[in-house]
């Protein structure tokens, strides 16, 4: 089976088992697995005539709820959102996630933080042990003036290598959609993190907006495997 079928097999199994005649309003996740959970929300509800407001974390996902016939909500008026489905770029065993490597990790975590249930959706690349294991870095949100600071600062108290991230289709630097640039922290990986502490400490750093770090956020995550199945995992 296909990377892209696992997506599929993840994104359908979330929004299965997640989204119900009670759910009112949906956060919608960014990145390429998001797709799928999205194609079958919308899918539902022609069918079952669902009544759901749908908050995007991203330009993105704005569009991709527009596009699918969805209504698009907004955190102003919809204060409480029942369940968030999005990607990750690693999940560990503790369900601990690297996410922003599509940029958005800002919104992303605003979304989930005011969502009543998390939900993670991925294909078996993502599923590892331990951080590290299939993504390198940590993608940093921070505001212009102070990259430089903010990188000389990631490694001299935590180590390892932070890197502005380049577009590649633009001169110069990925733009957020928050008018932001990200700085992708390469750590030490031979060093044991605690990335409670270290969330926290990135987090307090002065031109730092947000992390890509979701330390004990994640309530279930579903991951499609190679073999056609989905193997689910609650955070410990």
């Amino acid at each position: 089976m296909s990377v892209e079928a696992a997506k599929a097999l993840a994104g359908a199994a979330a929004v299965n088992n997640h989204v119900t005649a009670a759910t009112k309003v949906v956060g919608v996740g960014s990145g390429s697995t998001i797709v799928y959970a999205v194609q079958r929300l919308a899918e539902r509800v022609r069918e079952e005539g669902l009544q759901v407001r749908c908050i995007p974390t991203s330009f993105q996902a704005r569009q991709l709820i527009m596009q699918h016939g969805l209504v698009l909500g907004d955190l102003e008026i919809d204060t409480r959102i029942d369940v968030t489905i999005d990607g990750c770029d690693e999940a560990d065993k503790d369900l601990t996630l690297i996410k922003g490597g599509g940029g958005c990790q800002t919104q992303e975590k605003i979304v989930a933080a005011y969502s009543d249930t998390f939900i993670v959706i991925a294909d078996y690349r993502k599923d590892s042990v331990k951080l590290g294991q299939a993504w390198k870095y940590v993608p940093i949100e921070v505001i212009p003036m102070a990259y430089r600071q903010v990188m000389a600062r990631l490694e001299e108290q935590m180590g390892g290598k932070g890197e502005l991230r380049m577009a590649k289709a633009k001169a110069g630097p990925v733009v957020t959609d928050n008018g932001n640039l990200i700085v992708d922290w390469y750590w030490d990986q031979a060093r044991e993190m605690n990335w409670v502490e270290v969330n926290t400490t990135i987090q307090c750093m002065a031109g730092v907006v947000e992390t890509g770090l979701f330390v004990g956020m994640a309530d279930k995550a579903y991951f499609g495997q190679e073999d056609g199945s989905v193997v689910d995992r609650d955070r410990t």
